[in-house]
């Protein structure tokens, strides 16, 4: 039987598809400027009837191509380099994060030790520092304190073998971009695996240990897939910062580390605006964390229904 209050009321079905409509638009509009000319997009007379091209993806991918656009003279969009970049610095860095920040997450939740809640507390207080706050510094350590000297002995090796000055500073290298993209997710990490470490029963670890798994084991092989859920939300959420994240690499990185936010952001240049190619690139940058975030998703599904029986 019926009840009144059985069929929605249309407003929340309006309100669904506005919110669709807000999160999808974007990411449609875009997509579709990226196969329309500059002229079509500036002028907006071409509206859903255009006709498309991709030269805007030539354009962009012209550095690794197989074959020589016609329309492209000279290739000064190195998107490929920028996309390798930004590859390499968000998967290590989510890697390390994952690693360091489960082991961290552990040891707050099982050993006891004093100041154990203080620091607990203190890795979110610390997450809460706006990035911009670390922007000064940050460039000053990494260019000054934390480098090679050209007179040392590693220094003037490094010298000898690749030329140079001969000192070699964290910036400017895919190394000090990886470790403050590392040293601002950690907190969180810690805070989010932290609730799902409690929530393991100490009795498994202990049937473990009385089994004769060592420490090392009872966390492998217990502890870490009963968590992978965590891991996989923590993942995401640590991959999709350190692939957008704009202002600490743009000024840390060089020319050759620079990642696919600071190229984009490089192209849109006053006098010089590209928008069919900023829609292109644009949709390729979105690419990578759409598919890390289904994989991971596909982690947390796993690990949801893990325990699940048979009624």
């Amino acid at each position: 039987m019926s009840t009144p209050n059985s069929r929605a009321n249309p407003a929340f079905y309006a309100v669904i598809a506005l919110l669709v409509f807000m999160s999808v638009g974007p990411v449609i509009l875009m997509f579709m400027n990226s196969f329309k000319l500059d002229v079509d997009i500036i002028s907006g007379t071409s509206g859903l009837i255009f006709l498309p091209t991709i030269q805007n993806y030539e354009k962009a991918l012209c550095d690794v191509l197989w074959y020589e656009p016609d329309h492209i003279d000279f290739c000064s969009l190195k998107f490929g380099n920028a996309f390798i970049n930004s590859l390499i610095i968000a998967l290590i860095s989510t890697a390390l994060t994952l690693v360091i920040g489960c082991m961290a997450a552990y040891a707050l939740v099982r050993f006891r030790f004093m100041g154990r809640d203080t620091v607990s507390l203190s890795t979110l207080m610390v997450r809460m520092v706006p990035p911009a706050v670390l922007l000064v510094p940050v460039f000053g350590l990494w260019n000054n304190e934390f480098c090679l000297d050209r007179d040392g002995i590693v220094g003037g090796a490094i010298r000898d073998a690749f030329g140079g000055r001969g000192d070699v500073c964290l910036a400017g290298t895919h190394s000090g971009i990886i470790l403050i993209y590392v040293a601002m997710n950690l907190p969180f990490v810690i805070w989010i695996l932290q609730s799902f470490i409690v929530q393991v029963p100490r009795s498994l670890e202990e049937a473990a240990r009385v089994d004769g798994a060592g420490p090392f084991q009872v966390f492998f092989k217990v502890v870490l897939p009963l968590i992978k859920p965590g891991l996989a939300a923590a993942a995401i959420f640590t991959f999709r910062i350190a692939w957008n994240e704009y202002l600490l690499a743009s000024a840390l990185s060089d020319r050759d580390t620079r990642t696919v936010p600071i190229l984009i952001v490089n192209n849109m240049s006053e006098f010089n605006v590209e928008w069919g190619v900023i829609m292109a690139t644009g949709m390729l940058l979105a690419i990578p964390p759409i598919i890390f975030t289904l994989l991971a998703s596909r982690q947390i599904i796993t690990g949801m229904t893990a325990g699940a029986v048979k009624g």
